[in-house]
């Protein structure tokens, strides 16, 4: 086990769990989306205008329906963990119930600066990044093991 490096705690990760922590209001695409939602049509009717002919009225069905907010957050693991593995240990560690899990795999990034020895080449680390998606109603909190 252990495949666990941290949790990201960043602003920019913050941002991310803040906007999928809110419930969307969305609109299914076309009937068929919407039969496989559940969801019922509204009916709206509206008048298209256009020079030198008569007025058009036209009706259209819209699907509106709201997404359910979902906890994300994400950690840096282990380059050899996979989806699987990730997924058991947050479990493990958290006690929450993972739906998805999503990776990213960061090149090492190449940078130099200039010094009074002269130039310094180096190269920044690899990583990979695990983002996951818990259940409703379960969080995880970072900071409850500070005193």
């Amino acid at each position: 086990m252990g495949f666990i490096i941290k949790p990201l705690v960043t602003e920019k990760m913050t941002k991310i769990t803040d906007k999928s922590s809110l419930e969307k209001n969305l609109r299914a695409s076309n009937a068929k989306a919407a039969e496989k939602l559940g969801i019922k049509g509204e009916k709206f009717s509206y008048v298209v205008k256009r020079k030198g002919k008569a007025d058009e009225k036209k009706e259209k069905t819209i699907y509106p329906y709201t997404k359910p907010s979902q906890m994300v957050y994400g950690f840096i693991v282990k380059p050899e963990a996979n989806k699987v593995e990730i997924k058991k240990e947050v479990e493990e560690l958290y006690n929450v119930t993972v739906l998805s899990v999503n990776t990213l795999k960061y090149s090492g990034k190449r940078s130099s600066r200039y010094t009074r020895a002269g130039l310094v080449r180096g190269q920044k680390n690899a990583f990979k990044k695990a983002i996951v998606t818990l259940k409703e109603g379960d969080s995880i909190d970072f900071y409850s093991n500070i005193e």
